[in-house]
């Protein structure tokens, strides 16, 4: 999974890329990467893969990972190069979804790049900037359809009309999230990697007292829910200067700091979970005295096709899957009591995989 960080200069955008991508690496005990200033790798903490690790003893411990990407501050002009913006809008076509972190709170001392904290004139801000590199995206491949239709060609001149459809509606200043097509135009919607098109959960950044407080009370807070709701995106709270000192302290000290805050989960742990809410995501295990890992897969993906995500032969040869949950698995304390129980099943090609599904797949090549 790859999550792009976007927001206006000094709304604690790169604090917040910073805490997380730290964090994350301590916390799952995976080696913090940095493949370019601007981007980190970190672990999807899971405490069920600690428990397969205990049982197994195995060579490796493989989570699952999330690529983080930090976008340079955009502001107004972006997708026409103003700023640093255009350079990295590139980056984030490729991302599977958009944390866009809005400044909810009021300090004199951190200039904001609009004069004063308005965190629903700073999303608009942003989207009329993805909105308007996505216009002209699509322009472009307006052009290329209708040289592709000079012959007639039904299929290229039906695509010009979806996409000057879109061009419309994105003209309009509305992302293309919400253009009302046909399933089957979907398609020809989607195949463009629009900016506008892609999941959005909005960071709502607080500073540590309207934090702590809670939303509930955070006026700026409020605005931004009632917005994400009418476009149906994810709203979450967080306090990146928190988080920042979270990632500066040891584990134990960590558990101690959140105990005091009344935490009980960090900034990175919820952003995942609203991540993978979002996106629609599950982790199916695998575990042997060779490797545990957790693998990401799509809500609904049936079990030959979970096999595939290990190896294109053992979907290609798939037989079953023997399954069991991990709860199960976890109240019995092994896999010999759990098959005494009769908890491991045997799972044919219809199977739908479940999250937490502690998996062995059989196949034959």
């Amino acid at each position: 999974m790859k999550l792009g960080i976007v927001g206006l200069p000094n709304v604690g955008k790169s604090t917040l890329f910073n805490a997380i991508t730290n964090a994350g690496a301590e916390i799952a005990n995976y080696p913090f990467c940095t493949i370019d200033p601007n981007v980190g790798t970190v672990a999807v903490p899971d405490e069920r893969l600690n428990f397969l690790a205990k049982l197994y003893d195995p060579k490796k411990n493989t989570p699952a990972v999330i690529e983080f990407v930090d976008i340079a501050g955009l502001v107004r002009g972006a997708s026409k190069g103003e700023g640093l913006g255009n350079k990295f809008l590139s980056n984030i076509r490729l991302t599977d979804a958009v944390i866009h972190v809005v400044r909810c709170f009021d300090d004199e001392n951190i200039i904001h790049v609009e004069g004063r904290s308005d965190p629903l004139r700073d999303i608009e801000i942003i989207n009329l900037e993805l909105i308007m590199a996505d216009m002209e995206m699509v322009g472009r491949r307006i052009d290329k359809a209708k040289k592709a239709a000079k012959g007639g060609d039904k299929k290229f001149l039906h695509e010009a009309d979806v996409l000057e459809g879109l061009l419309a509606h994105l003209n309009g200043g509305k992302g293309a999230r919400s253009y009302p097509c046909a399933r089957e135009d979907r398609e020809i919607v989607e195949a463009s990697e629009l900016l506008s098109l892609k999941p959005v959960i909005y960071a709502v950044n607080m500073d540590e007292k309207g934090f702590t407080a809670g939303p509930a009370v955070n006026a700026y807070y409020q605005a931004v829910e009632k917005y994400a709701a009418e476009e149906g995106a994810q709203v979450l709270p967080i306090c990146a200067k928190i988080e920042q000192e979270l990632g500066e302290l040891a584990p134990e000290d960590r558990a101690l700091f959140m105990d005091e805050l009344g935490l009980t989960e960090s900034g990175l742990d919820r952003l995942i979970k609203c991540a993978y809410s979002l996106l629609g995501l599950i982790s199916f295990l695998t575990a042997g005295s060779d490797e545990v890992r957790a693998w990401t897969i799509k809500k609904g993906t049936k079990a030959p096709q979970a096999a595939g995500k290990i190896h294109t032969d053992f979907e290609r040869g798939f037989i079953r899957a023997e399954i069991v949950a991990f709860s199960g698995l976890a109240a019995c304390g092994t896999m010999a009591a759990a098959r005494d129980k009769g908890l491991i099943r045997s799972e044919g090609k219809d199977y739908v995989m479940q999250d937490g599904d502690v998996t062995l797949f059989r196949f034959n090549v």
